[in-house]
C-alpha cells in the first residue's frame, strides 16, 4: 500500500500523456457511406449521374483544448482542386456538438468517370496531430440505348397513394361486373409496373420529402431534408446539396421545370424538385429559393396553393416571415461558396418581399382562380406560369366538386369552399392540362412533377371518402398527361407515390343500405356498426357507385358500400358514413376564423363518438401515419419497360436519367405509347 500514491501518479501521467497525444475524429462524411459509418463497403448508399454535382464534407472533433487548422478533400486518392470552407461550431451547430468542432465542406463537386470512387478527408489540428477518414460512392453509367432519347418526362405523384388506395378508386370510379373491371383506371392502362422501396436515408417510414427527392436526385434524405444530405449545423439551407434532375437537364440540356400540386407549393413534394433545405417547413424561403434560382433549374411552371407565403407581411393572409427565411452571408465561406460555385441567389431576409408581383415582372401569367388560369392559357397561352388558387392547401375534390354542383355542405351556410374563401379552384386534371399547354412549347422538351396531394393528408385523418375522390382527381391527371404522351410519341410518363400512407385495407362491403346503415348508427356498439355492417369475401359483393357527368360519384353515402379499415390509425369513431366537412386544416393563416375555426380539429371531434363504435389506433396522437409499405409503379411511353421488378426509389432518377441523356434501354416500339409520324424532336 506504501506505493499506491506513487502508482496513481504514474497512472494520472499516463493518461494525461495519452489525453495531450489523442487524436482528432472525424464523426461525420458526408456524402452518406457505410465504409465511413461501418466499415463495409456494401452497400453503396451515394450515388450520382456522370457530372451530377454533389457537396463533399466533413465534422472533425478536435482534441479538448485544441481546434482544426486545415482540412483537405481527396476522391480515389488525388486532392480536390476546390477551395474548402472550414468553419468552427461557435456560429451554431446542433445539440451534442462541441463549439470548437469543425466543419469542412467542398461545394458542387462532380466525377465524369463511371464506377466505385473513394472519397477521403484529411485534417490538421493546431498542434500538427492529422486525422482521416474514408468513404465511398458510385457514378452509374448510362448504358447503351435501344431507344431514342425521350424529350420530356413526367412524373405524376399520388402523396401517400398505395395499392389500396389505387384499387378503391377502381372499385368506386370503374366498378365491377362478375369479378371484372368494367373501366380501369387510365394508370391501370400503363403498359409496366414495378415495386418500390421507399425507406429514407434515417428510417424505414420515410416521410413526403425523402420520399420525394430520391426520384429526382438519385440520393436518400433524412426525413424532413429536400435535395440535401444530413450535417451538425443549426442553418436550414446550408446542408450539403445534391443536384436534382431538373437543375441537372436544365444545366446540361436546357429542359424547363414545371411544378403541379393540389397541396401548398412549399409542401414537401413540390419543393422536393427545385428546394434545398434540411427543414421542409421553411416556408418563406422555400418558395423565395423556387424563384430566385429559376436559372438554376428551368422553373417555368409552379401552380398549386400557397399564396401566404407570397404576400407581404402585413398582407391579410400573408405568413412570410423572416424566421422561415435564408440569406447567405458572402463573409461565411461556408455558405458564400454556395452562392459561387452552385450559382444559387444569396436570398436575403425580406419578409415585406411581394413575390407575385417579382414572378408577374419575371414574365410569369399569374392566376389566383380557375377562370384565370383558363384565361392564362387561352389562344397563344402563356410562356411562363404562376397559379395560386388557396391561401395553403386546395380544398380536396370532393368539397370542389360538391362547391361546382351547389352542395351546401359548409358551416356558413354556403359550400366548404365558400367557408374557405376559395369558390374558383381547378381541378388536378385542369391544372395538369394548363401546364402542358404552357410547357409543350419548351422546345428542349421538360420535366413536369404533378402531385395528388390529399390522397396522403386525407389519409392521414382517416377520411375515406376524401381521399378516394382525390385519387379519382388524380388519376384524370394522369389520363391528360396519357394523352399528352400518346400524341407526342417522345414523352415518357411515370406514375407512382412517395409511400403509403395509413395502412390503408378495403375491408369488404357494407351488407347494409345507406338507411339501414343511419338506423345502425342510432342503436350504436360494435354489434350493430362493425357485426351486422361488414361484410367480407361474398357479403362484400360488388359496390356500385354512379358516376356523374364531372367524372365523379353522384353520391358517396350509397346502398352497399365500399369500406375502409386502417392498419395505422389514430383511434377514431367509425360509422361508416361520408363526412359532411374535412378537418380544419391548421396550414390555413386563417384556420382560427370564422368559418373554419368552426370545423372540427381532429378525428374524434369530427366523429363525436356517433354510434358508439370506438376502433382503436394502432399509433398514439390523433392521424394515421406513413407506413414503409413498397408501393407500386406505372410507366408509360418510351422507357417504359425499364420501370419493373423491386426497385429502389433511388433506382427511378437513374432510369429518368438514362431516358432523357442517352435513350431507351427498350425498344420504343415496346413502351405503349405510339411512334410520332416523325423522329422526336431533341
Amino acid at each position: 500500500m506504501k506505493h499506491l500514491p506513487s502508482l496513481l501518479a504514474g497512472a494520472c501521467a499516463l493518461l494525461a500523456l495519452s489525453a495531450a497525444h489523442a487524436a482528432p475524429t472525424v464523426t461525420r462524411l458526408t456524402p452518406p457511406s457505410e465504409l465511413f459509418s461501418s466499415g463495409r463497403p456494401e452497400p453503396v448508399i451515394a450515388r450520382f449521374l456522370p457530372g451530377q454535382r454533389f457537396d463533399l464534407q466533413a465534422t472533425i472533433k478536435p482534441d479538448a483544448g485544441q481546434r482544426i487548422t486545415a482540412a483537405r478533400f481527396l476522391i480515389d486518392g488525388k486532392p480536390v482542386d476546390a477551395t474548402v470552407a472550414l468553419r468552427d461550431c461557435a456560429a451554431g451547430c446542433v445539440k451534442g456538438v462541441a463549439a470548437e468542432t469543425a466543419i469542412a465542406t467542398v461545394r458542387a463537386v462532380s466525377l465524369q468517370k463511371a464506377g466505385r470512387h473513394t472519397f477521403s478527408v484529411e485534417a490538421t489540428q493546431a498542434d500538427g496531430q492529422t486525422v482521416s477518414a474514408t468513404g465511398n460512392l458510385d457514378v452509374v453509367p448510362f448504358t447503351a440505348a435501344m431507344g431514342p432519347k425521350v424529350k420530356n418526362l413526367i412524373i405524376l405523384v399520388g402523396d401517400g397513394m398505395g395499392a389500396a388506395q389505387r384499387t378503391a378508386a377502381r372499385i368506386v370510379k370503374g366498378g365491377y361486373a362478375q369479378g371484372k373491371v368494367i373501366q380501369p383506371l387510365a394508370m391501370d392502362t400503363f403498359p409496366a409496373t414495378g415495386m418500390v422501396k421507399t425507406a429514407s436515408l434515417n428510417s424505414v417510414v420515410t416521410d413526403s420529402a425523402p420520399g420525394m427527392t430520391a426520384y429526382v436526385s438519385g440520393n436518400k434524405n433524412n426525413n424532413n431534408e429536400e435535395g440535401v444530405f444530413p450535417d451538425d449545423t443549426v442553418d436550414a439551407f446550408d446542408n450539403p446539396r445534391i443536384e436534382y434532375l431538373s437543375e441537372y437537364l436544365h444545366r446540361t440540356q436546357g429542359k424547363a421545370l414545371g411544378v403541379v400540386t393540389t397541396a401548398d407549393v412549399f409542401d414537401a413534394t413540390p419543393a422536393g424538385n427545385a428546394v434545398h433545405t434540411s427543414n421542409r417547413g421553411a416556408g418563406t424561403g422555400i418558395v423565395d429559393q423556387f424563384f430566385d434560382d429559376r436559372a438554376r433549374t428551368g422553373l417555368t411552371v409552379l401552380l398549386g396553393g400557397g399564396r401566404k407565403w407570397f404576400l407581404p407581411a402585413g398582407t391579410a393572409g400573408s405568413e412570410r416571415a423572416d424566421a422561415s427565411d435564408y440569406a447567405f452571408s458572402a463573409s461565411d465561406p461556408h455558405t458564400a461558396e454556395i452562392v459561387k460555385r452552385w450559382g444559387a441567389a444569396p436570398g436575403a431576409k425580406d419578409k415585406g418581399r411581394d413575390l407575385i408581383r417579382e414572378f408577374q415582372d419575371a414574365g410569369y401569367r399569374y392566376a389566383p382562380t380557375r377562370t384565370a388560369l383558363d384565361a392564362a392559357v387561352a389562344g397563344a397561352g402563356a410562356d411562363k406560369l404562376l397559379g395560386l388558387f388557396a391561401f395553403s392547401n386546395m380544398n380536396v375534390a370532393l368539397d370542389k366538386i360538391d362547391g361546382r354542383r351547389g352542395a351546401k355542405k359548409g358551416l356558413a351556410g354556403g359550400s366548404v369552399v365558400d367557408d374557405y374563401g376559395f369558390p374558383d379552384q381547378p381541378m388536378l386534371d385542369e391544372m395538369a392540362q394548363a401546364a402542358l399547354a404552357t410547357l409543350r412549347k419548351q422546345p428542349q422538351g421538360f420535366v413536369l412533377m404533378i402531385e395528388g396531394a390529399s390522397i396522403d393528408k386525407q389519409a392521414h385523418n382517416m377520411d375515406s371518402e376524401r381521399w378516394m375522390l382525390d385519387t379519382i382527381e388524380f388519376d384524370r391527371a394522369v389520363q391528360v398527361a396519357q394523352d399528352f404522351a400518346r400524341e407526342q410519341g417522345d414523352t415518357l410518363v411515370i406514375v407512382t407515390a412517395d409511400h403509403e400512407c395509413s395502412g390503408a385495407a378495403l375491408i369488404g362491403g357494407s351488407m347494409l343500405t345507406d338507411q339501414a346503415l343511419l338506423d345502425a348508427a342510432t342503436k350504436k356498439g360494435a354489434a350493430n356498426l362493425r357485426d351486422k355492417v361488414v361484410g367480407v369475401y361474398e357479403k362484400a359483393g360488388f359496390p356500385r357507385y354512379r358516376i356523374a357527368a364531372d367524372g365523379y360519384p353522384e353520391a358517396t353515402d350509397i346502398d352497399y358500400r365500399l369500406l375502409v379499415g386502417y392498419g395505422a390509425n389514430a383511434d377514431r369513431y367509425e360509422d361508416w358514413r361520408t363526412n359532411q366537412t374535412p378537418l380544419r386544416d391548421a396550414q390555413q393563416p386563417l384556420a382560427k376564423s370564422e368559418p373554419l375555426k368552426w370545423y372540427p380539429a381532429n378525428a374524434a371531434e369530427r366523429d363525436d363518438a356517433q354510434g358508439e363504435f370506438l376502433v382503436t389506433g394502432q399509433v398514439p396522437g390523433e392521424q394515421a401515419v406513413h407506413t414503409a409499405t413498397d408501393i407500386p409503379l406505372s410507366a408509360f411511353g418510351p422507357g417504359a419497360l425499364a420501370f419493373t421488378g423491386v426497385i429502389d426509389n433511388t433506382d427511378v432518377f437513374f432510369k429518368l436519367a438514362q431516358a432523357a441523356v442517352k435513350g431507351t434501354t427498350a425498344p420504343a416500339d415496346a413502351s405503349g405509347a405510339k411512334r410520332p409520324a416523325k423522329s422526336p424532336r431533341r
